[in-house]
């Protein structure tokens, strides 16, 4: 397992969709570790807490395989490669002033991952839309996000619709006898609140650093277009320490490199106090993340054992496919630009479909392409 994630955290470009086809790929269609409805209910209970989903997916997956070692060592091994190539891309940034090109590669992963996702949606939706309802759920939430409507209020309003409908149909096909009152069982919710942690006065600035990152880490929802919110706020404008194209900069790199988008925590970490400042900004934003999983993983069985918690779940995991079919989507408008990007596309899903070759190879061999197709370019 730990090389699994080593060997993920070092190929899974694209995104939070993105790494969660390809653990999907890995550990339900390869490994068989987990069921679809167990990694569909993965997925919604990390979309019920603040933080990057897809670490939060791999520290669950490693705590079904080990407990709470494997808790520790896959959402590490995840974020570790990362965190080394944005350090690294960090220190060149501070010598250089700038970060080597890499049009090419990314040119030739895209198409592949939109075409890992696509594979991932049509395996998971079988599991996840069981009903008219739910696909009528779906369908809703993809036209509201591509609509511009937020993801976390996408995400609450399909769970709640879904329990209200659920329990509507129960209350209505429920037998009652001679004078029997209609009453409810007071089931109570479990609502995890967010761990806030906020940074004094203290002069330490590496102190600062840790409490801002691990405030940011703790609360944050949405995507690295959020992140970038929020490190604007607390970076440029309160506390000062970096200009707008310097965190322009750390988000970019952050998106480029595989693993988790967070790690533009340790490349603004470094721009701040270097290497400690990239190690304590790394620890401290996902930090959260691994103490949030370990109180959620104890549950998850539950929410899915009772009726109410489990439609729930049922709307969030609903929501989360329409949300991975939006990523997609946009992702798609964005890569798929001329007949190569479409056929290296339609090549991935046919070897999806025909083998069970591992993704990091078809990762390569985009990478390989576009690298191929911009020199050929740049040399016509």
């Amino acid at each position: 397992m730990t090389w699994l994630f080593l060997r993920l955290g070092v190929i899974a470009f694209g995104g939070p969709a993105a790494h969660i086809a390809m653990m999907h790929d890995e550990v339900v269609r390869r490994r068989g570790w987990l069921t679809e409805q167990r990694f569909l209910d993965l997925i919604g209970a990390t979309n019920l807490i603040p933080g990057p989903n897809s670490t939060e997916m791999a520290i669950h997956i490693g705590y079904d395989r080990a407990g709470w070692r494997g808790l520790v060592s896959a959402g590490v091994c995840f974020i570790l490669p990362a965190a080394l190539m944005v350090g690294g891309l960090a220190a060149l940034y501070v010598h250089y002033g700038h970060t080597p090109a890499v049009s090419g590669i990314l040119y030739g992963i895209r198409p592949v991952v939109i075409a890992i996702i696509i594979w991932a949606l049509l395996s998971l939706v079988r599991t996840a839309l069981g009903t008219t309802y739910l696909w009528i759920l779906a369908v809703g939430v993809l036209t509201a996000y591509l609509l511009g409507v937020n993801e976390l209020l996408l995400l609450v309003a399909g769970a709640l619709l879904t329990v209200a409908v659920r329990t509507a149909s129960a209350w209505r096909s429920r037998p009652r006898g001679p004078g029997e009152k209609p009453h409810g069982n007071g089931a109570r919710a479990l609502l995890a609140a967010p761990l806030v942690l906020t940074g004094g006065q203290d002069p330490d600035q590496l102190l600062r650093l840790f409490l801002t990152m691990l405030k940011i880490g703790a609360v944050l929802y949405g995507s690295g277009y959020v992140l970038l919110a929020f490190l604007e706020g607390d970076f440029v404008h309160r506390l000062g320490w970096l200009t707008g194209t310097q965190l322009t900069d750390a988000v970019s790199i952050g998106q480029f490199t595989p693993g988790p988008v967070f790690t533009t925590a340790t490349f603004v970490g470094y721009l701040i106090a270097g290497v400690p400042g990239a190690i304590v900004a790394t620890v401290a934003i996902f930090l959260p993340s691994f103490l949030l999983v370990g109180l959620l993983t104890k549950i998850t069985d539950r929410i899915r054992a009772r009726t109410w918690s489990s439609a729930l779940l049922d709307g969030v995991n609903a929501a989360s496919l329409a949300l991975m079919a939006g990523v997609a989507f946009q992702l798609g408008r964005i890569s798929l630009v001329d007949p190569l990007t479409w056929a290296l596309t339609a090549g991935t899903l046919l070897v999806l479909w025909r083998t069970k070759l591992n993704s990091a190879w078809l990762i390569a061999a985009g990478a390989a392409v576009g690298l191929v197709s911009v020199a050929v370019t740049g040399l016509g």
